[in-house]
């Protein structure tokens, strides 16, 4: 009992010194809890049970990741507190204390302090997973069925066994400094600072230079190169590693050599080097450099990072929604894919190639589905729901093996003056050729599409594309400019200045789909004699129908094989089959999990940087009490030091977070160039929103640092003894 009384009223006297620990593990419960709810907030919003538990597997297997990234920060949190009480830890031994009594005054002492952190962590998680149901449904982009209030035991007993994991970890690492630590080394702890190295400031300037000279070379790698879209391309990987080691040594000698050349260049300013406290600053911060330099590169890769990491995600979540709506024209789409000469060819091998062959007749898709239905009972009669329903055939724009594709988007790209994007960008006309289809066709699609016809006259074209703005704006400048196309012997021109991106697509998908197509007069196309590519089937149910009670007909069985010709010859085989409350239901789906994950992920992350910088700081403060209390017996005063020491935490806390965000911009350039190409990308609102939350976060660590620091500055210069 003696022993708890005690505990407790160290926590009580030294609860600046657990403040940090307090929050940081409070956040960590509070999210742990508030995320872990899924399985309830999808009950009360509208979601789906079986999506609910698969989003709740994969929180928790993420959250087992977080706890141990927790337990880390926890055990270095703790480093910062033992430093503050070993000499107390000492002067109990002294006293007669067993160590086996000090570590049990520890042990109550930390129970104390999470148990604390769980029940305000657990309040707080209870009252965020409440609001978190309304933010959860706006995610899925469903309505609220049954709201109710609600606390999830499971989660609670799975944040508990997170916590008792961290504190078994903490409290090992505790333990275990004072089972090692001579009572002599504890009573002088206060006076066993870290030495003050302080590196040549030309060579930290160099260095600084360096780093920031490789960081720029990455930059124009990355922006050159882009990312590696074609993930099996041996080139585009190792030309990728290159670029990430060079931004990954640059960021820490920029960091490594940031305080000396800040020093460097405070004292060639002789007026302001001798102003105020200007040269006691720089002198602390240069004297950190071997030992932060690498932690806060570390720490601006993390932010990097969760800023990255989170953006991308709701990037492309956003690119589906704004597609899903274009990109389901009809309730039910499939395709057929033809073999084309080129793969036929590729294969090279007879056993492989034996009754494949390419084609110039399209099939008809709706027949040979049926009669792949008579074959096979396991796939549903598209004749028997079909209401209204249209085939739109495309064909392969090169004629022949090894011949040079009559039209390509790199040809509209070169007739502008712009480049492709990288990730359509292979530098070869073959692998950007567009498809071409009859002006008949396209009129058919039209008018299943409720939309108007359209006339091309003897010698017009226009283009249809649904891929987005980086590859739409090539095509629009170059139908504009009045771009000729010639194929065979017929010269055609625009009929129309623009790409009429809503009457462009040809099968359900939530992203572009049509790279680029070529609609021409049917005389043109038929004096071409190209192999066809693609047959879409597009097909309306009947009217007043239920379209959920027939997509459920669907199911897995939505192939229906191969495809052969009048010889019984294999040219092709059914492609990719969709419905449009497919589309819809797993485009919500899968944006919502994109985006939980990734506001998860990035909000522990940011919290983890933020308090290991706090921590770091009020560490260095501590190491540097006996120099602030120096210059306060020399008559500097309070508003002086607190100047001082607000500038070294804000160098501390802005250069990684200045250096993360310079990374993210240039890597979200790039990863926009990419998204592009897929649809529609507006970065902005919840994207925008979830970033301001994690830098006030950040921000809030910050304030918190330099409140805690002063209050160890005011106590120094007031002669106290700390702790």
């Amino acid at each position: 009992m003696t022993l708890c009384k005690l505990a407790w009223g160290n926590v009580r006297r030294a609860s600046r010194d657990y403040l940090v620990y307090l929050i940081t593990l409070a956040l960590g419960v509070t999210v742990f809890y508030a995320f872990n709810t899924i399985s309830e907030q999808a009950t009360s919003a509208g979601i789906g049970k079986e999506l609910g538990d698969t989003i709740a597997g994969i929180v928790s297997g993420l959250t087992i990741f977080l706890a141990a990234v927790m337990g880390f920060l926890m055990v270095y949190a703790n480093n910062f507190i033992m430093k503050r009480r070993k000499q107390q830890f000492g002067l109990y031994q002294v006293l007669g204390m067993g160590r086996g009594q000090v570590a049990l005054i520890m042990t109550l002492e930390t129970a104390i302090v999470s148990l604390g952190a769980l029940a305000i962590g657990l309040a707080c998680g209870i009252g965020l997973s409440q609001l978190m149901t309304f933010f959860t449904a706006s995610l899925f982009r469903t309505q609220i069925a049954n709201f109710h209030f609600f606390v999830s035991a499971d989660a609670a007993l799975f944040t508990v066994e997170c916590l008792a994991a961290i504190f078994f970890v903490t409290l090992v690492f505790n333990l275990r400094v004072v089972a090692r630590a001579k009572v002599i080394d504890l009573m002088g702890a206060r006076r066993s600072n870290e030495a003050a190295a302080v590196r040549n400031p030309w060579v930290s300037a160099a260095l600084f230079v360096v780093g920031c000279v490789l960081v720029g070379v990455a930059y124009e790698r990355l922006l050159r190169d882009g990312l590696p879209v074609m993930m099996d391309s041996q080139e585009e990987m190792s030309r990728f590693y290159i670029t990430t080691g060079t931004v990954i040594v640059g960021t820490i000698l920029l960091f490594f050599g940031l305080s000396g050349f800040l020093l460097k260049a405070l004292q060639a300013a002789r007026g302001l080097w001798w102003r105020g406290l200007n040269m006691f600053t720089l002198r602390q911060l240069a004297a950190k450099v071997n030992t932060v330099s690498m932690s806060m590169a570390v720490i601006s890769m993390i932010l990097f990072l969760a800023f990255t990491s989170v953006t991308t995600g709701m990037s492309i979540a956003n690119v589906m929604n704004e597609g899903v709506e274009r990109g389901t024209p009809a309730d039910y789409t499939t395709q057929v894919v033809y073999h084309s000469p080129t793969a036929i060819h590729e294969l090279q091998k007879p056993e492989l190639t034996e009754g494949l062959a390419s084609t110039t007749r399209p099939v008809d898709v709706l027949d040979a589905a049926t009669q792949a239905q008579h074959a096979n009972d396991s796939t549903v009669n598209l004749a028997a729901i079909a209401g209204t329903s249209v085939q739109v055939d495309v064909y392969d724009a090169a004629p022949a093996v090894g011949e040079q594709p009559l039209v390509s988007t790199a040809e509209f790209a070169r007739a502008t003056g712009k480049t492709l994007p990288q990730a359509a960008n292979t530098g070869d006309d073959r692998d950007s050729a567009m498809g071409i289809m009859s002006e008949s066709t396209y009129n058919h699609y039209l008018a299943f599409r409720g939309k108007e016809g359209m006339s091309l006259g003897a010698d017009g074209y226009l283009v249809t594309s649904n891929l987005g703005t980086s590859v739409i704006d090539i095509y629009n400048a170059a139908l504009a400019a009045g771009h000729e196309v010639t194929l065979g012997s017929h010269t055609l021109r625009p009929s129309r200045a623009t790409v009429d991106e809503d009457a462009s697509t040809f099968v359900n998908m939530a992203t572009g789909s049509n790279v680029g197509t070529l609609v021409v007069p049917d005389e043109v196309l038929a004096g071409l004699n190209l192999p066809v590519q693609y047959s879409y089937l597009l097909l309306d149910y009947p009217a007043g129908s239920d379209a959920s009670a027939i997509d459920k007909k669907f199911g897995n069985a939505a192939n229906y094989g191969t495809v052969t010709d009048a010889a019984g010859q294999d040219v092709g085989s059914f492609g990719m089959s969709s419905t449009r409350i497919g589309i819809y239901e797993s485009t919500d789906s899968s944006n919502g999990l994109i985006s939980y994950l990734s506001i998860y992920i990035g909000f522990v992350l940011v919290v983890a940087c933020g308090a290991i910088l706090t921590i770091q700081q009020l560490s260095g403060v501590a190491d540097a009490v006996p120099s602030y209390r120096l210059l306060a017996e020399l008559g500097t005063d309070a508003a002086s030091l607190h100047r001082s020491l607000l500038a070294q935490q804000a160098v501390f806390f802005a250069f990684p977070l200045v250096v993360a965000l310079a990374h993210s911009a240039v890597a979200l350039h790039v990863i926009i160039d990419v998204m592009e190409t897929l649809g529609a990308l507006t970065i902005g609102g919840t994207v925008g929103l979830t970033c301001a939350i994690f830098v006030a976060a950040y921000g809030g660590y910050f304030l918190l640092t330099y409140g805690m620091g002063a209050g160890i500055v005011r106590e120094s210069a007031r002669g106290r003894r700390l702790a």
